[in-house]
């Protein structure tokens, strides 16, 4: 199992060839890499989980709240 961190895509800017999304993470807008998603390619208002600046799977906006909840309990040192 890895941590990731939800994000929802609000641009892919071009001449990345698809590579490179700007993503929405708590307010902060970050550039991912989102090829791996090439199956299921992820576009403006999909919401993913990143690992490492990678985008490795695309949820919805139920995981990811569950996601950010679990890494709030992570910071706490609780167990969920």
């Amino acid at each position: 199992m890895c941590l990731g961190i939800p994000g929802r895509v609000v641009d892919i800017p071009d001449g990345y060839h698809g590579q490179i999304g700007l993503v929405d993470v708590s307010g902060e807008r970050r550039k991912v890499n989102i090829g791996l998603l090439e199956d299921d390619p992820a576009r403006p208002g999909d919401w993913v989980i990143i690992h490492m600046g990678f985008a490795v799977e695309k949820t919805d906006e139920a995981g990811a709240a569950e996601a950010m909840a679990g890494l709030r309990l992570l910071g706490r040192g609780e167990r969920p």
